[in-house]
């Protein structure tokens, strides 16, 4: 009898308590993580809703976490895949050098293990590196592309031996190098106007393992130019970009824009426009 009474009390609740147990799935959205192994390296990774697939890829010194104020619109139409690349977030190290080309195969061997064969690809700054090196190797599974704070462009010789020059601090501080990295990714008005944001943006990074900080710095220096591999993509192409963006300048943009036919969209402000411009690119990707 007191089991009977005990399920029918489930059942009468269950209508009312299941929006707040969803509420605090997505709060708390470490329950839907999940972990897939690529070389004997832990590969974190996240799926929420669905419909199309749309695959995120995070840039240097983030994590999946960056995309959650996209999240809740997002996934009221699209099955998302939030990924955290080698060395960064949850993710484990395989290589000294984690190339573009590799981190695009981990992307892919996901995709292939979760059965997944048609997906928009969405890559902010070094994840846009990836996604083109996913774009050179596996576009024909690609039905739209867009490029957020990043560039088809190699480094330059100046910009690679920057890179150099930022694997060696990093094993000297990484601390030192994680907060001067930061405060160049937002202009000067943005840092006051973010600093909590930026503050946490610290916090994760120093986190992630030196091994992995380095390899993903010496990935970055040995890109190609893949501005050919855009143009060439024959589906939906966006850039979008900040109108004053320290590292990817606005002229820039506009050329690989023109040269690959890809739409450009400018928004107000920097590199961080996931920070800076949430409702504007909430309603670009959706």
């Amino acid at each position: 009898m007191l089991c009977k009474i005990a399920i029918r009390s489930f059942c009468n609740w269950y209508p009312i308590i299941l929006p707040e147990i969803q509420r605090l799935m997505y709060i708390c959205p470490e329950y839907r993580k999940m972990i897939y192994h690529y070389k004997d390296a832990p590969i974190f990774y996240q799926i929420t809703g669905e419909g199309p697939v749309v695959v995120l890829l995070h840039g240097f010194l983030e994590s999946s976490s960056m995309w959650q104020g996209l999240i809740p619109t997002l996934e009221t139409s699209k099955k998302v895949i939030l990924i955290d690349l080698p060395g960064h977030g949850q993710s484990g190290n395989f290589s000294e050098v984690h190339a573009m080309e590799l981190m695009a195969s981990v992307v892919f061997s996901l995709l292939k293990h979760l059965k997944i064969d048609r997906i928009e690809l969405i890559g902010h700054s070094m994840g846009g590196y990836v996604g083109l090196a996913f774009l050179e190797a596996y576009g024909g599974m690609v039905d739209k592309f867009t490029l957020l704070n990043s560039t088809t462009l190699p480094d330059s010789e100046v910009q690679k031996q920057n890179r150099d020059r930022a694997a060696r601090l990093i094993s000297e501080n990484k601390k030192s190098f994680i907060n001067n990295i930061m405060n160049v990714l937002f202009i000067p008005t943005a840092q006051q106007s973010y600093r909590n944001e930026i503050a946490k943006l610290k916090d994760e990074a120093q986190s992630f393992s030196e091994k992995g900080i380095i390899a993903a710095t010496l990935g970055m220096k040995q890109r190609p130019d893949r501005t050919a591999v855009l143009k060439q993509f024959n589906n939906e192409k966006v850039i979008i970009c900040g109108d004053v963006d320290p590292v990817v300048p606005l002229t820039s943009s506009k050329a690989i824009a023109a040269a690959t036919q890809a739409r450009l969209e400018v928004l107000k402000g920097g590199h961080m426009s996931w920070v800076e411009n949430l409702e504007e690119l909430v309603n670009l990707c959706t």
